[in-house]
């Protein structure tokens, strides 16, 4: 029996994108439930045990795999779960799939093949990893080093991405789409601390190391081997130029350009995330 009239469910709800649009439904006044371990009810990926309770009364899910749909295990873990969601009356599911990923795209057919209402982000790696997440330290001290090379990457604003996935959560116009997700255009990771540095005034410059330095200074931090390998994988496999291209996804979804890398700089530093502590 259904016992709630929360009928949408956030997964990776205090992620980056899970967030931002949980937020966007509050504000709109929308039914959501979140899920994370600290919800209530409490969801979890690793323990199956949570899932009825965070699935019972909901209609739609935003489905956000915590790591990364790239560890193992992962694709047994999504395709239990969406079998549980479909069984427990879920007729909408927004899956947030990673670009250039062959296990993400494993993932996609697991929610393109489940028999409901379906919707796909295949998204290009995040602005706000810059300001939100590990690379905002490095940034702050003044140097950001990292195992890739001159390669480039249409990054995608998180903004983009929850305004998308609340439109195919609430509003027809979006079913079996899969929207390929990128910013206006191509940055190398040198580039993108460039705008930074000119953006907030300070010297920050990016180094490339090779992955195994960029290992062994991980382990110095006593990060869990699979966060690790993880890394090092979308690093020296995913970044290797396959996804530079930039594509029509937030356009197509949303009838708008994509928003630029710049506006993003301009009003990150203008909150004073980048500004110098020391």
């Amino acid at each position: 029996m259904k016992t709630t009239q929360e009928n949408i469910l956030i997964l990776g709800a205090t992620g980056k994108t899970g967030r931002r649009i949980a937020q966007r439904m509050e504000t709109a006044g929308l039914p959501v439930r979140l899920g994370s371990r600290m919800a209530t009810p409490p969801f979890d990926w690793e323990d199956r045990a949570t899932w009825e309770a965070s699935l019972d009364g909901i209609h739609a899910v935003y489905l956000s795999f915590q790591p990364d749909l790239a560890v193992p295990g992962a694709l047994e873990t999504v395709q239990a779960f969406t079998d549980q969601a479909v069984k427990s009356g879920v007729s909408k599911l927004v899956l947030l799939s990673g670009r250039g990923e062959v296990e993400a795209e494993q993932a996609e057919r697991v929610i393109q093949n489940s028999g409901v209402d379906w919707t796909i982000l295949r998204a290009s790696w995040f602005f706000q990893n810059f300001s939100d997440a590990h690379f905002l330290g490095p940034i702050l001290q003044g140097e950001l080093a990292l195992p890739v090379g001159h390669i480039a990457e249409p990054f995608i604003d998180a903004e983009d991405i929850a305004e998308i996935a609340v439109e195919a959560l609430t509003k027809p116009g979006h079913s079996g789409q899969l929207y390929e997700l990128t910013g206006p255009r191509a940055l190398t990771f040198a580039e993108a601390v460039d705008e930074i540095a000119r953006a907030t005034k300070r010297e920050i410059r990016f180094a490339a190391v090779p992955p195994e330095a960029y290992r062994q200074a991980l382990e110095q931090e006593e990060l869990p081997a699979q966060l690790i390998d993880l890394v090092l994988y979308l690093f020296t496999t995913v970044l290797d130029g396959r996804n530079t291209p930039v594509a029509n996804g937030v356009q197509r979804a949303l009838g708008r350009p994509a928003r630029d890398f710049s506006d993003y700089v301009r009003r990150t530093a203008a909150s004073g995330v980048w500004a110098n502590e020391g």
